[in-house]
C-alpha cells in the first residue's frame, strides 16, 4: 500500500505581488464591461481578445523557456494565475487547454520546429488546443479507442471520431489518442500513439454538440483520410497510454476542479450580507471549509508538479473530492438564498446561478468518471 504525498507548503509572500496584479488586472476588465463572470468559466467561456490580453502581460505559458515564448517562471506563479482567473470566473477557454496540457507535450515530445513554431503563439493567446481522447464507445474506457492512424508514406492517415471535444470548433490543433497498431490480446493499452492534427487540414469535419445552457463549447471531430506529417508522432509509436496518464494528471489537478463554480458562492454571499439565519451559516461554513481544504491539497500538487512529481493518485483524488464539492456547492447556495426572496436577487445572481446548474452534470464525467477516478485511489491505497 502506498501513501497519498500532500506536503504542507507555507504560503510564499514572494507570489503575493503577482496575484495583487492578477486581482487589479481582472477587477478593470470586469469593471470596463469586458467580460461577465460565469461558473465553468474555463471550459465554455472563450474570448480570444481576452486570450491576447493575458498574452501580453505574461501570463500564459510561465513556465516553460523565454526561448519559446515562455516566462521561465514556476509551477507555483502558474498556479496562482490559473486560481485567480478562476475566482474571477474569467473568460480564459481559449487558451486554457493548450497552455495547461498540450503545451508541456510539445516541450516533451514535439521536433525543435514545432516548438518554435507553435509555443510562441500559445504563449501569445493565439493558439489554441483540443483534447482528441473520448470517442462515442470510449469513453471511460479509453483504451477502447477506435479512431486509427494508418501508417503511409511521409506520415500517417487518419479515420476515425472523437466527441466531447471542448472549443475545437476554435482550435488549431487537436492531440489525438490514436490506435497505430492491433492491441496486443487483452492488453489494449498497447498500440496506442498520440499524434498533432492540425484541424485545418481536409477531411477533418467539426459539429457543435449544444449542451443544457444552450451553448456549444463540446464539439464532434470527424476525421475522413485526414494525412499528416511523420513528424506530429508525438513520442514513441505505441507509448500513447503512458504518455495520456501523464496528460490526465496535470488534467485533474488544477484549481479548476473546485473553483469552477466559486463565482456563484462569491455572487450569493454579496446578495446575502447580513441575511443569512443560523442553518445558512452551518451551510456557509461547510463549503468553506472544503474549499480551503482542497485547496491545500491542490496548492501540494502544484508544488510536487514544481519538483517534476507527477503525482497522478493524488490528481485524481482532488478531482473526485472537487467534483462532489462542484455539485454539492451549487445546490447549497441555492439553498442559502432561501433567506431572501427571489424577488431581492440581482440579474448577475439568477444569471450565475442558472449557469451553474445547468452546467453542472459534466463535473463528474470530464478528465475521467468518479469510478474511474475512485479506482485510481483504491489501487493506490492497495484496496483493488
Amino acid at each position: 500500500m502506498q501513501r497519498f504525498n500532500f506536503p504542507v507548503i507555507p504560503p510564499d509572500p514572494a507570489l503575493e505581488d503577482l496575484r495583487a496584479e492578477l486581482q487589479a488586472f481582472l477587477k478593470e476588465e470586469r469593471e470596463a464591461g469586458n467580460y461577465r463572470p460565469e461558473p465553468e468559466c474555463w471550459m465554455a467561456c472563450a474570448d480570444p481578445e481576452f486570450s491576447r490580453k493575458m498574452g501580453k502581460r505574461g501570463w500564459i505559458g510561465l513556465t516553460w523557456s523565454s526561448q519559446y515564448g515562455g516566462q521561465d517562471k514556476s509551477a507555483l506563479e502558474r498556479y496562482i494565475v490559473t486560481e485567480e482567473t478562476l475566482r474571477a470566473g474569467a473568460p480564459v477557454a481559449a487558451h486554457w487547454i493548450a497552455d495547461r496540457q498540450h503545451a508541456p507535450m510539445l516541450l516533451a515530445h514535439g521536433t525543435e520546429e514545432q516548438k518554435l513554431d507553435i509555443l510562441p503563439r500559445i504563449a501569445a493567446g493565439e493558439c489554441y488546443f483540443a483534447i482528441g481522447l473520448s470517442e462515442p464507445g470510449a469513453g471511460s474506457d479509453l483504451a477502447n479507442v477506435k479512431t486509427k492512424a494508418e501508417k503511409v508514406s511521409g506520415g500517417w492517415k487518419i479515420n476515425g471520431q472523437k466527441i466531447w471535444s471542448s472549443g475545437a470548433h476554435i482550435c488549431h490543433y487537436m492531440v489525438a489518442l490514436l490506435r497505430t497498431s492491433p492491441a496486443d490480446g487483452r492488453n489494449r493499452h498497447v498500440g496506442l500513439s498520440q499524434i498533432l492534427i492540425d484541424l485545418n487540414l481536409p477531411g477533418v469535419t467539426v459539429k457543435p454538440i449544444v449542451d443544457l445552457s444552450g451553448d456549444a463549447h463540446f464539439n464532434e471531430v470527424y476525421f475522413e483520410d485526414v494525412i499528416v506529417p511523420d513528424d506530429c508522432l508525438l513520442g514513441e509509436e505505441g507509448g500513447g497510454w503512458k504518455q495520456v496518464t501523464g496528460e490526465l494528471a496535470m488534467e485533474r489537478s488544477g484549481p479548476e476542479r473546485f473553483l469552477s463554480t466559486y463565482i456563484t458562492l462569491e455572487t450569493a454571499l454579496y446578495q446575502l450580507q447580513d441575511k443569512m439565519g443560523s442553518a445558512s451559516h452551518a451551510r456557509l461554513g461547510k463549503l468553506v471549509a472544503s474549499l480551503r481544504t482542497l485547496r491545500g491539497m491542490s496548492w501540494s500538487i502544484a508544488n510536487l508538479l514544481h519538483r517534476g512529481i507527477s503525482p497522478e493518485a493524488e490528481a485524481a483524488l482532488v478531482k473526485d473530492l472537487g467534483n462532489r464539492l462542484e455539485n454539492d456547492l451549487t445546490q447549497e447556495v441555492r439553498a442559502l438564498l432561501n433567506d431572501l426572496p427571489a424577488d431581492e436577487w440581482s440579474e448577475d445572481m439568477h444569471r450565475v446561478l442558472n449557469i451553474g446548474i445547468l452546467r453542472s452534470p459534466p463535473n463528474t464525467l470530464r478528465g475521467g468518471t468518479t469510478e474511474v477516478l475512485r479506482g485510481i485511489t483504491a489501487r493506490q491505497l492497495g484496496l483493488r
